[in-house]
């Protein structure tokens, strides 16, 4: 290929923030019709060089040109202009109005005679484009009533509404299914065929292999290299992005240590009509597999008394026990790590050695002061044991990259008080790096004797981390699966329906 098939040239783009480089003369470059991945550990800067792109925010320095003309894009109103869109990895809908409304905004259909907004034809060009992407909700639905997974299609659906010279998508499949990840890739290759240049950051390296024509690597804010993706391996792109080599994770043998049952859920309402049953062992790590919309954050949501539940039983070490709110559940050694960190699993405002120490409070406390020394010294404990990065506790966690964020969240629960730990999408947006660190440290808490209930929309995942494995289908429990008969022919079916 030659420059003139350059649809979008980035040159020597830099970036600061509060003296930290983002980006150093970072290089990068998108042909017409090709899907090009962009690869990094969190704090790499992948997302900084896509927000400058859309218009986020202005580089410090460096050019950008837009078929072969230099551009100034100021807003991201200007880069939508100029036919750049972006799916982010952040959710940026708007919760009081609907999905089509969301979808359609700033460029609604209009009536010609009343100059005002045409709805019926709002939520036909809405439902079109959810329709293609095999959404399971429709455009006048709330869009305070979906599942983060949900929102994410939203995010997509808003890019695809609009004619796109350039594409960048942030993370796109992090909370989809297998189901609806084919779907998207099957649209990404039809918009690739029609000459349409797509920017694809992506932690889940086979992404890459089954999608992408190139690859471009950063690390630390600097560019690594380009390479076509046919002509490089999985080992070398890790290494390239961490700068050391990562053992591939090897599904540990069986565990012997497994106990007996700690927690017993009996008949409590699912989504649909349908009750669920389950049980949990000492020391066992449970995976909850299933399309998106198969309800099992729901369940699990209700068990840990984070949303209503009428009706159903709950027994502790063979005991009954009333969950009917989060209190209760944390009271009862219960700890939960949402699949929507940056709402549901920090504080953004707050400082990394508070969020850490937000459970303990009352343990940390004296006459309801908060004692500095006390919680210092145990947010010092849980950033070296975790190590996380920058290890300050003093800085506000918004300001973590993604891999540091949930280790932060998982450290409020590193308290041995807490012996049941329910991970809803525990690696979800964060590197490879970061995500071995997780399943290893989940590993070691099962060796301890902490039992894990583990939601995963990653069939790998789901197989490599879990002892037993239930698949949900609407609500409804399909089945259970042993990690010795598992596969994911068998999970598959099971979550379809197949049988």
């Amino acid at each position: 290929m030659n420059d003139k098939e350059i649809i979008l040239k980035l040159e020597n783009i830099s970036k600061t923030f509060y003296g930290t480089h983002a980006l150093t003369n970072v290089n990068f470059e998108v042909r017409k019709g090709e899907i090009h991945a962009l690869l990094g550990e969190n704090g790499a800067g992948k997302s900084t060089l896509l927000n400058i792109l859309s218009g986020a925010f202005p580089s410090d320095s460096g050019d950008i040109y837009l078929c072969g003309k230099k551009i100034n894009i100021k807003t991201p109103l200007e880069a939508k202009k100029l036919g750049i869109n972006k799916v982010s990895q952040e959710l940026q809908l708007i919760p009081e109005l609907s999905v089509g409304q969301n979808i359609c905004l700033g460029s609604e259909p209009m009536s010609k005679l009343l100059k005002t907004i045409h709805w019926s034809k709002l939520h036909q060009q809405a439902n079109r484009i959810l329709s293609m992407l095999g959404a399971d909700f429709e455009s006048r639905d709330p869009v305070s009533g979906l599942s983060t997974a949900q929102m994410q299609i939203v995010e997509i659906a808003k890019a695809l509404k609009e004619k796109s010279v350039v594409l960048a998508l942030d993370e796109p499949t992090s909370s989809l299914t297998f189901v609806e990840i084919e779907r998207l890739f099957k649209i990404l290759k039809e918009l690739r065929n029609s000459g349409t240049a797509i920017i694809y950051v992506t932690h889940r390296l086979d992404e890459v292999f089954e999608i992408a024509d190139r690859v471009t690597v950063l690390r630390d804010g600097k560019y690594m290299g380009t390479f076509n993706v046919k002509e490089v391996s999985k080992s070398f792109l890790i290494k390239l992005m961490v700068g050391r080599e990562i053992a591939e994770e090897i599904r540990p043998t069986l565990k012997k240590n497994i106990g007996e049952v700690i927690l017993e859920v009996r008949d409590v309402p699912s989504k649909g009509n349908f009750k669920a049953s389950f049980y949990l062992r000492k020391g066992e790590i449970l995976g909850f597999a299933g399309l998106v919309g198969a309800g099992r954050t729901e369940l699990i949501r209700k068990i840990f008394g984070a949303d209503f539940r009428k009706g159903g039983i709950i027994f502790l070490r063979n005991k009954k026990i009333k969950i009917k709110s989060p209190r209760d559940a944390v009271r009862n050694g219960i700890a939960f790590l949402p699949e929507d960190r940056k709402r549901q699993g920090f504080v953004p405002l707050l400082t990394n050695c508070s969020n850490i120490c937000l459970p303990q409070l009352p343990s940390l406390s004296l006459f309801g002061i908060m004692r500095r020394n006390k919680m210092a010294k145990r947010a010092f404990e849980v950033i070296n044991a975790l190590r996380i990065v920058p290890p300050d506790i003093e800085k506000p966690t918004r300001d973590l990259s993604g891999g540091n964020q949930q280790k932060v969240v998982l450290g409020k629960w590193l308290s041995p008080k807490y012996q049941i730990m329910i991970f809803d999408e525990p690696t979800r947006g964060i590197d490879v790096g970061a995500k071995a660190e997780i399943h290893k440290l989940m590993h070691d808490l099962a060796s301890e004797g902490r039992s894990i209930i583990m939601i995963s929309s990653e069939l790998s995942e789901i197989l490599l981390m879990s002892d037993r494995i239930i698949v949900m289908r609407e609500g409804k429990i399909m089945g259970e699966l042993m990690r010795e008969e598992a596969s994911e022919e068998k999970l598959l079916k099971l979550a379809m329906g197949v049988a």
